[in-house]
Parts: structure tokens; C-alpha cells; sequence
């Protein structure tokens, strides 16, 4: 269970990024996050992972306040969300077997683990047969999806998915939702952060809307209302 609990982030500059936000999201969950720019989505995802800290307020994963953790501490909860991004983030002189290797290899997953789960992952996100393909050498779409796939391979709790589909093509837009949904159904669970309106209203999920900080809306079955 994740529970924000009255969270405000105020920046140097005095400018309110998040405003007595309430919210829970409960294992297995897909939930959508919606707002316009500025609204406060990007810094709720922040503070979530513990990139930033609130100002008032707290969050918790579970029953730990995470912004309690030590630095220390703070690898491993990380290691519990995976994270997936509009720019992708693929290391480009990787090929894509590579990339989501490396993502094992850094939280310490042994040899014969790496071997087994990244073919795995890969075929998960239909790229089995571009598992040594390079970035450069993939298409937006393709790229995403590799992106997912390392998101996913050490079995997170959490996705993060913060507008995934915001460089991508229709048909492409479709395909990332539909792999986020198949991920979901397994039992993670799938923040996604979009401006996407086709996108909200054809999932038919939970949606929360910001705006200016503050949770405005939030429906079971929700549509892009702003």
C-alpha cells in the first residue's frame, strides 16, 4: 500500500508543487495520474521515490515512512519500484540485452539469473528477436519497450510509468498501454503518469486528477476530465 498523509512540497522560490495531497494506492492498483503541466504530477512521483522530500506530511510504502530511511536504506527501497520515462533512458552503446542486464547486475542478481530473466523480459515485451539490437537501431516504440522490460526484470513492486507514451506514435501508444495492463494483470502495481486523453478514457482504470498541487478529482472508473 502506498498512502500520502497531508504531503506539501514548497521549492525555494516559495512556488507550491504539492498541496495537502491525501491519496492511497493499493496493491495491484493501475491508477492514472492526470493534470496540466505544472499541476504537480512529476513532483509526486519524485517525492514517492524519495528524490525529493515534502515539506510537510508523509508517505508511506507499506508501513514505512519513507522519508525516514537512511541513505543507506534507500538503494533497496528503490530497487522496489521500477521506473520508466518519456526520454527512455537506454544507455545507447547497449544493446537492449545489455541494458536490462545491467539492471540486474547493479542490484547484485547473479549470472545465471541474468541469463534466464532477461530473455524472458524481453519476450514479455514481444522484443525477443531484438535482444542485441542497439538503441540507434530501434524504433520509439521498440525502445520503450525495453525500457519496460528493465523496469520490470527485478520483479519491482511498483511501476512508475511517467508519460511513457509522450514521443510515441498512436499505434505505438497502444501497444506500451497494453504491455503496462499485461504487467499490471500479473500483480504489480502500475502508476502512469499521461496527458494522453485516449489513453485514460479507453483503460477504464482509477484516475486522479491534479491541479495546482492538490488532488481535485479521483475516480474508480475515470475518464480525462481537466
Amino acid at each position: 500500500m502506498i498512502y500520502f498523509d497531508k504531503v506539501t512540497k514548497i521549492y525555494s522560490d516559495n512556488s507550491i508543487a504539492l498541496d495537502d495531497v491525501n491519496m492511497m494506492v493499493k496493491p495491484g492498483e493501475f491508477v492514472s495520474i492526470v493534470g496540466h503541466s505544472g499541476a504537480g504530477k512529476t513532483t509526486l512521483l519524485k517525492v514517492l521515490m524519495a528524490e525529493e522530500n515534502p515539506t510537510e506530511g508523509a508517505v508511506f510504502f507499506e508501513s514505512t515512512n519513507i522519508h525516514t530511511l537512511r541513505n543507506g536504506d534507500l538503494p533497496n527501497y528503490r530497487r522496489r519500484i521500477g521506473a520508466v520515462f518519456q526520454d527512455f533512458k537506454l544507455l545507447p552503446n547497449k544493446t537492449a540485452y545489455e541494458n536490462i542486464a545491467f539492471a540486474m547486475e547493479v542490484a547484485g542478481r547473479p549470472d545465471d539469473e541474468v541469463a534466464s530473466d532477461v530473455p524472458h523480459v524481453l519476450e514479455l515485451v514481444n522484443l525477443g528477436e531484438k535482444m542485441w539490437n542497439f538503441p540507434k537501431e530501434l524504433s520509439g516504440g521498440e525502445r520503450q519497450r525495453v525500457a519496460i522490460a528493465r523496469a520490470i526484470v527485478n520483479q519491482p513492486d511498483l511501476i512508475i510509468a511517467d508519460e511513457p507514451t509522450g514521443n510515441l506514435d498512436p499505434i505505438n501508444t497502444y501497444e506500451i498501454v497494453q504491455i503496462l495492463k499485461k504487467i499490471n494483470d500479473l500483480g504489480t502495481t502500475v502508476i502512469l503518469t499521461t496527458h494522453n486523453k485516449g489513453v485514460i478514457d479507453n483503460l477504464g482504470r482509477r484516475v486522479i486528477t491534479m491541479d495546482s498541487g492538490r488532488v481535485v478529482r479521483d475516480d474508480v472508473k475515470g475518464r480525462y476530465i481537466l
